[in-house]
């Protein structure tokens, strides 16, 4: 039987669709697989060993002990839309109505799912930055859209403006920005933001800004896109409690954007999951009302761990980037004679009992061969994990020496 279907489109726009028509599974899933089956220091997906604040964990026991079980509003509970709302004042000083400009959906890629499926239609151009996040090509083929893309630069994983310009023309209806950015951690200036706006306007493009690892940055604050002038009207700003909270199974997101974009989304979201995660949504909802010594405090921690990790990386022999933001870190296993970095990447479990992800795999054929030799690894794990798999990366060095 012939399975015919917008599946094949979605696949080969995440590159998960082979020459034979057979479809992969994606990096990660690959990769934990690698882990569990050799038992190996997964450092490949991003995704905490640890608990979030007892708190907020709390108040999800209580609500479904209460009773909170059954289907919320499908824009989000009015407490959440609201927290939303005061978060976006209270840390970006920016004025949300709670009730209009907030949706709540089942985390941040179906917020990305629904804002790129209701804003793009058959031929639409859709700009992301490369390396991106493989969701991102999924859902662009999906939609029918066309991806387009511009290159982040070494050493600091920068777009270069001249190519940004030559990027958006009028084909452009979407600019997708992720910002601090998944996989390579870098954080984008000011003046990239501004002239993201400026080209926006000039040809009457959408920005979507995916924020998740807003409050997850070392030593730089990341510029909301909504906050610079002119910008409002016409930005999607995607987040979620996933990271913050170390819950990333709670699958808890939220846009926030004009009425008129929140109808649009919501148009085609409540045809996906229509609402998600009742006990969950007053839970975050008082998340997003912890005290500045909370954020200040993930964001500390992290730190720590990626210089951690980071130190252990270049102890076995790695170069190694310094992520701005997020939970990963970029090593370059060229030093180690490593031009393949999914070739290690599937040797590493028996070279030094640890695994990461292959930046290649985040990037179309041409910049995949260009960082070959690039390997991301997740430093959102318990120090003692860290300790462990930087002293077992040390024997890499070793056995390449």
């Amino acid at each position: 039987m012939s399975i015919s279907g917008s599946w094949q489109r979605t696949a080969r726009g995440a590159g998960l669709l082979g020459a034979d028509g057979r479809i992969a599974s994606t990096i990660f899933a690959e990769m934990s697989g690698l882990a569990q089956r050799t038992g190996a220091i997964n450092l490949g997906q991003g995704f905490p060993d640890e608990d979030g604040p007892a708190e907020v964990l709390e108040i999800a026991r209580q609500a479904i002990a209460d009773g909170v079980n059954q289907y919320p509003p499908g824009p989000g509970i009015p407490a959440l839309r609201h927290a939303v709302a005061d978060h976006q004042k209270r840390f970006y000083d920016l004025d949300v109505d709670g009730d209009a400009e907030v949706l709540v959906t089942a985390g941040a890629t179906e917020a990305l799912a629904a804002t790129i499926l209701a804003l793009v239609d058959e031929g639409d151009e859709v700009l992301t930055l490369e390396p991106f996040y493989d969701a991102y090509g999924g859902l662009i083929a999906l939609a029918r859209g066309v991806h387009t893309t511009v290159p982040l630069r070494l050493p600091d994983f920068q777009p270069d403006h001249d190519d940004l310009r030559a990027a958006v023309t009028d084909r452009t209806r979407v600019i997708l920005i992720n910002n601090p950015h998944n996989p390579t951690g870098a954080v984008l200036p000011r003046e990239t933001l501004e002239l993201v706006v400026e080209l926006a306007e000039l040809h009457d493009a959408v920005i979507v800004t995916d924020e998740v690892y807003e409050h997850l940055t070392f030593g730089v604050k990341p510029v909301p896109v909504a906050t610079l002038p002119g910008a409002r009207e016409r930005t999607v700003t995607i987040s979620s409690a996933g990271k913050t909270f170390s819950t990333t199974g709670w699958k808890i997101g939220w846009i926030v954007s004009t009425p008129e974009l929140v109808t649009a989304i919501t148009a085609v979201k409540q045809f996906l999951t229509f609402t998600s995660g009742a006990p969950f949504q007053p839970a975050v909802a008082a998340g997003l009302a912890l005290p500045d010594s909370f954020y200040e405090g993930i964001a500390t921690t992290l730190e720590a761990k990626r210089d951690l990790l980071s130190a252990g990386l270049r102890a076995a022999g790695f170069d190694v980037s310094t992520p701005q933001g997020t939970y990963f870190v970029v090593a370059d296993a060229a030093p180690l004679g490593y031009r393949d970095g999914a070739e290690l990447c599937r040797e590493l479990p028996g070279l030094a009992g640890v695994v990461g992800v292959p930046i290649s795999a985040f990037c179309h054929p041409g910049l995949a061969e260009e960082y070959s030799s690039l390997v991301r690894f997740a430093f959102c794990k318990k120090t003692e994990v860290l300790e462990r798999a930087a002293s077992q990366l040390a024997q890499l060095q070793l056995s390449a020496g």
